[in-house]
């Protein structure tokens, strides 16, 4: 299992186990990581056993059947449901994953289920991703031109300029590839991670963008860019397919292009 942060000085504990109703005939549980910060006491692993006849087939509804019915204490992010918002990116048997894409069924026996490796927890299965977004911000994540916008029409590219944005514009900042990178782990305060600088191709390589000396500038730097190793963990677990140790290795490319 990925490694996530503990709060300081603790250990996590056996918690609370939650049956499911003496009549349920499928039952599988599901292990989760529980943490308040207002309540003093160590992180703990509550098990709740869930009647899947009831229950939708990904980790998300059985997690809102939880907190719906069960305990209502619960607390974890979410929104869309469909894969798009990113909201609730958490680490599901191991893997860093979307819970309203993964289905229960596809885990083998009890599911665990624990925040995004390697951040503080604000509680629970919500990680505090206050750092991930400032990375974002820094690299300035729209386009930036110097010539006067077109009184007429929209700044225009070609049908290949626009194939080059994919497999980059459809990241959805969910943090998953950034939290499973062990150079990310030591080196997050520096290194800008997976999503950051998959972000930053995408802008480096739009056709209608006129800063990619200013943006390689800026990525010219032994930890924002360099720290990568090529582990492959962030493509590996990316929930929608991305690839972006490729993209990283297009902007050393580019970066050596200069030289």
């Amino acid at each position: 299992m990925a490694q996530f942060r503990l709060p300081a000085n603790s250990r996590i504990t056996e918690g609370t186990t939650w049956s499911a109703p003496a009549d349920s005939k499928r039952i599988q549980r599901f292990r989760i990581y529980r943490w308040n910060p207002e309540d003093g006491l160590n992180p703990r692993v509550d098990t709740y056993e869930v009647d899947m006849d009831s229950c939708g087939p990904m980790v998300l509804d059985a997690l809102i059947k939880i907190k719906n019915e069960v305990d209502p204490t619960l607390t974890f992010r979410r929104s869309c449901r469909e894969g798009i918002c990113g909201s609730c990116a958490m680490n599901v048997d191991g893997t860093n994953t979307l819970a309203c894409t993964k289905a229960c069924s596809e885990v083998d026996g009890d599911v665990r289920i624990y925040p995004l490796p390697h951040l503080p927890v604000v509680k629970d299965l919500v990680p505090d991703l206050t750092h991930f977004y400032a990375q974002y911000a820094s690299i300035k994540p729209w386009i930036r031109t110097r010539t006067p916008t077109p009184p007429d029409h929209e700044r225009l590219q070609s049908k290949d300029d626009r194939e080059e944005l994919d497999g980059l514009y459809e990241c959805i900042l969910c943090a998953c590839c950034s939290t499973s990178c062990p150079s990310y782990w030591w080196n997050g305060d520096r290194f800008l991670g997976p999503a950051i600088l998959l972000q930053a191709y995408r802008w480096i390589v739009d056709s209608r963008d006129e800063a990619t000396g200013e943006r390689l500038d800026d990525l010219e730097d032994s930890f924002k860019l360099y720290r990568c190793h090529t582990i492959m963990n962030c493509t590996r677990t990316c929930p929608k397919g991305l690839n972006p140790a490729r993209a990283i290795a297009e902007i050393k490319k580019l970066m050596l292009a200069r030289r």
